[in-house]
């Protein structure tokens, strides 16, 4: 099974996110993504050390990609930058 998984990161608890990965990886999934925007970034990054240092050790980062994404806002209608991060993480 060579799929990639995908797991977004927003409000929830950080081991939340932990637990889904190790889900995937235990399901047979060869390599999981992290994706973050804004103050979810580093909730991204907790979750990938926590991950790779407590309990799934034999994992490790394959790649991490940053970029800017513009979006519009609801309300105002007016454009703003925002940071995005990927990280994905595999045996």
């Amino acid at each position: 099974m060579s799929e990639t998984s995908t797991v977004l990161i927003g409000k929830k608890p950080v081991m939340n996110y932990v637990l889904a990965c190790l889900t995937l990886i235990q399901n047979g999934s060869e390599s999981v993504t992290l994706k973050a925007r804004g103050r979810a970034i580093s909730k991204a990054v907790d979750t990938a050390q926590i991950l790779m240092k407590r309990f799934a050790t034999d994992v490790k980062v394959k790649s991490i990609s940053i970029d800017t994404e513009q979006v519009k806002n609801a309300e105002t209608g007016t454009m703003s930058n925002v940071s995005s991060i990927l990280i994905e993480i595999g045996k």
